[in-house]
């Protein structure tokens, strides 16, 4: 080993040694400046201790009479003298009698503690703290039974005694044996709170949660609205409409199936993207028949709104008080707004219910009803907005030929 090597090791040593004096000097310290507070403490005692002997002797007929009949009669505010200078002598020789004993007393004192201390280190904190209670719990019963028994003659007085001894080591030793069980049933208590504290946490998310039904799934917009944020969860999938999913992805209709998968390929989606929490809901009514109805029942149950596109569920749910967030409403008012007088260019590509109509559509599928357009189908023509009709199923924008 180098030089430097045992000079680090003997650094080392050095400081570990300088470490335990100072802690060794620190608690030393403390049992000093203990010791004094409790030989302070003594002395005062003995002091009044023995000026209250003093005060019994002063009182004696004896020392009233012989003494200070004798002594002095000269006295300050009612006392004499020869009182006055038997208190003082008390509260000195009471004040030595604690200077001398002291040193017994604390030696004594802390010798106690010292076997308290060996006696309870062999226990656990679990044990003493579970014994603690017991005998807490014990001296309770012991006073409660005490009360009863304390208007006996005789016994009573010392009923309480009794009763405080036994109970109180009983209570003690039991709940020292049974500390598993104890240990056991409070951490299921505490878990029983934690359970129900996150059931209540379930429930109040449900409550500000949103029921998607199927048309807002296959939809597909849902996924794209979460993504941008300005849709809050948990979002909430009863079982009966990812039921209805699998029904319509299974279906031998290829345009149904294609629009089930769809749905659950969207609902995959949203879950891994983790932009809103999606969460299956297991709540179901065997008692009402179609989707809408149950899924109208669970939002009124759980006090929660119904995301949707159905035109119908909307009024339905409307007409039972269940908020309803319409993506199309959402849609058509993120649209911009069409003025009477504005001028623009629309592709005619069919005729229109009306004589003579054309048909046209706006590059976010809003539809174009352009009077007089039917000789026009296949071409782009001016048009002038004469006025707009907005519904939940969509606005639809009338127009006619510019110039015309």
């Amino acid at each position: 080993m180098t030089g430097k090597g045992v000079n680090r090791m003997e650094d080392k040593n050095m400081t570990d040694t300088t470490e335990k004096k100072t802690g060794e000097h620190k608690r030393l310290n403390g049992r000093n400046i203990a010791d004094n507070i409790m030989k302070g403490a003594i002395m005062l005692i003995l002091a009044i201790v023995f000026v209250l002997l003093a005060d019994q002797l002063v009182s004696t007929p004896f020392f009233s009479a012989e003494i200070e009949s004798k002594f002095s009669r000269v006295g300050i505010f009612g006392t004499t003298l020869m009182a006055i200078i038997t208190y003082i002598l008390g509260a000195l020789l009471g004040t030595l009698l604690g200077y001398i004993l002291s040193p017994l007393i604390l030696g004594l004192v802390w010798r106690v503690i010292q076997r308290m201390e060996n006696g309870l280190s062999d226990f656990s904190s679990q044990d003493l703290l579970i014994g603690t209670l017991g005998l807490l719990f014990g001296l309770i019963i012991a006073n409660l039974i005490g009360l009863a028994f304390s208007r006996l003659p005789i016994i009573g007085a010392y009923g309480p005694i009794v009763f405080s001894i036994i109970f109180g080591y009983a209570g003690m030793s039991i709940a020292v044996r049974k500390k598993t069980e104890i240990a056991g049933l409070v951490g299921m208590l505490r878990l029983n709170k934690q359970g129900k504290e996150k059931e209540k946490e379930r429930k109040r998310d449900e409550f500000s949660g949103k029921l998607l039904d199927t048309s807002s799934i296959i939809d597909g917009r849902i996924a794209e609205i979460c993504s941008t944020g300005f849709l809050e969860g948990p979002l909430l999938v009863p079982v009966f409409v990812l039921e209805e999913l699998q029904l319509i992805a299974d279906s031998s209709d290829l345009l149904k199936r294609n629009k089930g998968r769809r749905g659950l390929d969207i609902l995959k989606q949203m879950q891994e993207d983790n932009y809103v929490e999606v969460r299956i809901i297991n709540d179901d009514f065997d008692d009402v028949q179609g989707v809408d109805s149950k899924l109208v029942r669970l939002g009124r149950k759980i006090h929660a709104k119904v995301v949707t596109n159905d035109y119908n569920l909307n009024k339905v749910a409307a007409l039972q008080g269940v908020v309803v967030l319409n993506i199309n409403d959402l849609a058509n008012a993120l649209k911009p707004a069409l003025i009477p007088g504005e001028q623009m260019n629309v592709l005619v590509v069919k005729a229109g219910k009306e004589n003579n109509q054309g048909v046209g559509y706006l590059d976010d599928g809003t539809m174009i009803v352009v009077e007089n357009g039917q000789r026009h189908i296949g071409t782009t023509v001016p048009v002038v907005v004469t006025s707009a009709l907005q519904t939940s199923a969509g606005r639809m924008i009338f127009v006619k030929i510019a110039n015309e």
